[in-house]
């Protein structure tokens, strides 16, 4: 009988493994999209909101354990210590517990769209879940030509940002006559959501080339993905800067930039180690840290 070692390496592993922080990357664009809602339409529904953000966590728990299964078939994950895959020995049971998790999560959007006779927000959703899909499963793995980042953009900003916005107002009108908000907050969330994925390629650019995975780090390499990422950070703040400097924004929207600090170590500690892997491994969590930060302060200040 196999035994799990208890000991804090193992926890270690496990914590890796289930990536509790990522869960964030779920809960932020139901949140800032709602907060669009509340600041345009003066709307506010707390069974759809709580609802939708438990089904949104089991959506990604679905992408984080089907991602596993999918990278342990290619081998890529093959010195992943962290993989689920890996750490059980067991890729049936990780898929049956990924397809499990998809089924629930489907369950409170089908349910959303029951109480409001409404199929949209469930339309929208199913698409987000197809993209995820093709992210890493087969026979599409788009993740492994480079398109990673701009699946991850589109699926977690305008399209997450839409089905939440919906689920409150059941209505476009508003995002029709007042576009520049909606457009503006789901741009930034779909920038800081795909630099996450963007950082996670600078310490395994060795397995993705291997893998064949052609990530924009291996086609750019680490200097100069360096350089891409100062700028799309900039892009995102430069953004909402001019929103509010025009009027599209409340200056409430100001306290997103409390969260500058963090995207400057972001970008000073990636610019210092992009070709040391040990070093830059934790990029990635530098920049879950800002997704959360200014995600949550981006919502506070648009419902303000």
């Amino acid at each position: 009988m196999t035994t799990v070692s208890s000991s804090p390496t193992s926890f270690k592993l496990w914590l890796a493994a289930i990536k509790p922080p990522m869960y964030t990357v779920a809960i932020i664009p139901i949140w800032v999209g709602t907060a669009v809602a509340v600041a345009e339409q003066h709307l506010f529904n707390l069974r759809i909101f709580s609802t939708f953000l438990m089904a949104a966590i089991l959506i990604i728990a679905w992408l984080n354990l089907s991602n596993d299964v999918f990278d342990s078939e290619t081998g890529i994950d093959k010195n992943k210590a962290h993989s689920l895959v890996n750490l059980t020995g067991n890729k049936s049971l990780i898929f049956s517990l990924a397809n499990l998790c998809l089924i629930l999560g489907l369950a409170g959007i089908v349910a959303i769209a029951v109480w409001q006779q409404d199929v949209t927000v469930l339309t929208l959703i199913i698409g987000c879940c197809a993209l995820g899909y093709s992210y890493q499963g087969p026979p599409f793995r788009l993740g492994y030509r480079g398109l990673g980042e701009p699946i991850c953009f589109l699926t977690f900003g305008p399209m997450a940002l839409a089905a939440a916005y919906y689920s409150q107002t059941q209505s476009w009108q508003g995002l029709l006559h007042h576009p520049i908000p909606f457009l503006v907050a789901s741009s930034f969330i779909g920038i800081s959501t795909s630099i996450i994925l963007f950082c996670s390629h600078f310490h395994q650019v060795e397995d993705d080339q291997a893998a064949g995975k052609r990530s924009p780090i291996v086609r750019l390499g680490t200097q100069r993905g360096a350089t891409l990422l100062n700028y799309a950070t900039g892009l995102m703040f430069l953004a909402l800067a001019m929103a509010i400097s025009l009027g599209y924004l409340s200056p409430w929207v100001l306290l997103t930039f409390l969260s500058l600090p963090i995207a400057i170590q972001l970008c000073r500690h990636v610019q210092r180690h992009h070709n040391q892997p040990q070093q830059v491994s934790n990029c990635k969590f530098i920049a879950v840290n800002l997704h959360f930060l200014s995600g949550l302060l981006l919502g506070i200040g648009l419902t303000l």
